[in-house]
């Protein structure tokens, strides 16, 4: 199974599947989807989508490890006085991403952490010092670079990495060759001077510095002694700050960017309809890209996501269910944009301010006489959140100069292609591995990422 097939998630389940899908008995799910196949009966479509619902329900429950009873537990650690009830609450607001497991809920494995850092309320009761420090380092850094960029109009930042994968002796498989794809900077508009420095085994092959999901491939055979792949790359991140003013804009616009892109930046009735709420009779198409960010990030909560690849439309999760993580977020500013006809695109790779390193997803959008401008609608969700209203504002149009961007394309295939499956078939932020044709999931390898030096040029 490849990219290609993912178009079929698209064409929804036969009723029976979902019945046991949404129950959470997914051996059930197995032994129908086998019978069906089996039959022999079944349209190339449908045959199709329900060999990727194979795939989705292989990783799904281990992302919900938590019952109702172990998640309680867990609150109640930190919060001895936390009660049943709110957690129910919790579950019931949508506060806490959940799934059935044979009839009874359980929660995602990043509920605490997505609680601490989205509702105030939980966080000072948990009373945790050092949560509060990161947090209050974080909003500093973020708040001092609105003030800087404001004052001189342009910041760049040279920034020095290393960054791989280590895996896990339990996916060690001797004597057979493992292909690993680790990403690394991409020439785009903020980042150039892109330098590899060293890697710790020998590339097979380094994707150009323009590639769409640029990343560097090895080929290696591994051991307990022979299992670390890392690259140290250096390069310049620079951005400019630009005031947007709505009289400015060009009454002609580009067309360019403002397609659907199956399965999930699609303009479903639903995706229309939203988009037509939202905007309105506005018609200059900055002041529409601002109503969809207002929206974004002032009605959609932000929230920890399952992998994307078990999601069937991201764009339409995140617009039915009002909440998502940075990538969710940007894809549905993407596709409202789009079908508003304001070209949108995806950006991504990580966050790499000088206190953290961390996967990030964001969007830009093209308004002449502009050009591509960034829209950050999870940082602006938080800045809101946080009464932080100018860099609320900020995230509309610019960006901070804490990027690497390896990622300039949604659902794009590497150079050289992987063979199987990726772990993310649609981005690219912590590395793929495979044997063969046996793609390797996340929890056999462990994410290397490490500052060098970051210095402001």
């Amino acid at each position: 199974m490849t990219e290609d097939t993912l178009k079929f998630l698209s064409i929804p389940l036969p009723e029976d599947v979902m019945k046991l899908k949404y129950f959470g008995d997914f051996d059930g799910m197995r032994r129908l989807i086998d019978q069906l196949l089996q039959a022999g009966k079944l349209p190339v479509a449908l045959r199709e989508r329900l060999l990727i619902e194979k795939q989705i329900i292989a990783v799904l429950p281990a992302q919900y490890p938590y019952s109702f009873e172990a998640a309680l537990a867990l609150i109640q650690e930190k919060i001895p006085d936390f009660k049943s009830d709110e957690l129910l609450a919790l579950q019931n607001n949508g506060l806490v991403d959940w799934f059935f497991i044979q009839g009874k809920p359980h929660f995602q494995d990043r509920f605490y952490l997505n609680l601490l850092k989205t509702n105030k309320a939980f966080a000072d009761r948990v009373n945790d010092s050092e949560f509060v420090k990161s947090q209050q380092i974080a909003q500093a850094c973020l708040d001092d670079n609105v003030q800087i960029m404001k004052k001189n109009r342009e910041r760049t930042f040279r920034i020095h990495l290393k960054t791989g994968i280590e895996l896990k002796d339990s996916a060690i498989r001797k004597n057979e060759v493992l292909a690993v794809h680790i990403p690394i900077p991409a020439k785009c508009k903020q980042i150039s001077n892109i330098r590899i420095l060293s890697t710790l085994k020998e590339p097979k092959y380094t994707a150009p510095e323009d590639a769409l999901q640029r990343t560097i491939y090895f080929e290696e055979k591994v051991s307990e002694q022979n299992k670390t792949f890392t690259v140290e790359y250096v390069y310049d991140n620079h951005v400019d700050y630009v005031d947007l003013l709505p009289e400015k804009v060009w009454q002609k616009q580009p067309a360019f960017y403002t397609h659907e892109e199956g399965p999930h930046i699609m303009f479903t009735p639903y995706v229309r309809s939203l988009c037509a709420e939202i905007v309105g009779a506005e018609t200059n198409p900055l002041l529409k890209a601002r109503k969809i960010y207002d929206f974004i990030t002032t009605k959609v909560h932000y929230s920890f996501m399952r992998s994307y690849f078990t999601v069937e439309n991201i764009v339409e999760y995140a617009a039915l269910n009002l909440k998502g993580d940075c990538g969710v977020q940007a894809l549905l500013f993407i596709t409202l944009c789009r079908c508003a006809g304001i070209p949108a695109k995806w950006q991504s790779g990580m966050y790499t301010a000088p206190y953290t390193i961390g996967n990030h997803d964001w969007a830009q959008f093209y308004i002449a006489p502009y050009g591509w401008l960034f829209a950050d609608c999870s940082f602006g969700g938080g800045a809101y959140r946080n009464n932080a209203i100018e860099r609320w504002n900020y995230y509309f149009g610019n960006i901070d100069p804490f990027r690497m961007v390896a990622n300039s394309e949604f659902q794009q295939c590497f150079e050289p292609n992987k063979h199987g499956l990726r772990i993310d078939p649609y981005d690219n932020q912590r590395g793929e591995c495979e044997y063969g044709e046996r793609g390797l999931r996340s929890e056999d390898f462990t994410v290397i990422r490490e500052y060098i030096e970051i210095k402001e040029l």
